[in-house]
């Protein structure tokens, strides 16, 4: 394969250790009914073995310089359809058919990997499931429960909308560049309904948000613009708490209190 220079621009680390790819894709375990989306293939060393295995698949790559590698190293293993995009911008909707929801898989860039995971967020109706390599202290706050110094705000949004799997870690040997840090895989797989009623989504996002405003201050601080501590002792929860030692449901109760106060 020619050779392709990671740019750093990108957040691009090449993965390489084969061992760590077959485990990858057993985990996905793809099947030829399976609508395939790769995000950031990079050279493909996930790509075919995917490709081999279900036939098609669509791929995402912001980098202009790949697609003609990919085409390369992918050839007579499928069929491969390259959308040369910014995933954080690309609407999936174009890539669902009535038949099969998507299912997503990628190495993602560090740079990028919050803020794409809320934008594949908005289209989780339409997903089956994710798996994504991570930073590793990225899946752990993913995967977070509450009292851990890893639950947050990212713990609490993603587990509103996905059941969260911490499947295994990658160690930095397995990349090109070698990255500072170890990496994980996580599964997300969105609920057929989310785990707790919330009335308001957007309420339920800017509480939450508040609430982890000063990590280490009580709700009785962060929430006082929106909810005052009376209020949120009445629901049975101290005010004197830290937002990291709530449960999702407190979250929920938290937010449909601040909902009927807007109404």
């Amino acid at each position: 394969m020619a050779e392709h220079k990671a740019r750093k621009r990108f957040g691009q680390n090449f993965l390489h250790d084969n061992h760590v790819i077959q485990r990858i894709v057993s985990a996905i375990h793809p099947g030829p009914d399976d609508r395939l989306v790769e995000i950031g293939p990079g050279k493909g060393a996930l790509t075919r073995p995917l490709l081999e295995a279900c036939g098609h698949i669509d791929v995402i790559e912001l980098d202009r310089d790949l697609p003609p590698l990919l085409q390369a190293h992918c050839q007579g293993a499928g069929e491969l359809t390259i959308h040369n995009s910014d995933a954080l911008k690309f609407d999936f909707t174009q890539l669902t058919s009535d038949a099969h929801k998507i299912r997503i898989v990628g190495n993602l860039p560090y740079n990028i990997s919050t803020p794409l995971i809320f934008h594949l967020l908005t289209f989780s109706s339409l997903i089956q499931d994710m798996h994504f390599m991570l930073q590793k202290e990225v899946v752990e706050r993913l995967a977070a429960k509450p009292d851990n110094k890893d639950y947050g705000r990212l713990s609490i949004m993603v587990q509103y909308h996905c059941q969260v799997d911490y499947l295994f870690t990658v160690k930095p040997g397995s990349f090109t560049p070698v990255p500072r840090v170890d990496s994980a895989i996580v599964r997300l797989i969105p609920w057929p309904q989310p785990p707790v009623t919330v009335s308001n989504y957007q309420n339920f996002s800017l509480l939450v948000k508040q609430a982890f405003a000063m990590r280490r201050k009580t709700l009785r601080n962060n929430l006082k613009e929106i909810l005052d501590s009376t209020t949120i002792e009445a629901l049975g929860i101290d005010p004197g708490r830290r937002a990291e030692t709530l449960s999702l449901e407190e979250f929920a109760q938290l937010a449909e209190c601040y909902s009927q106060t807007q109404r």
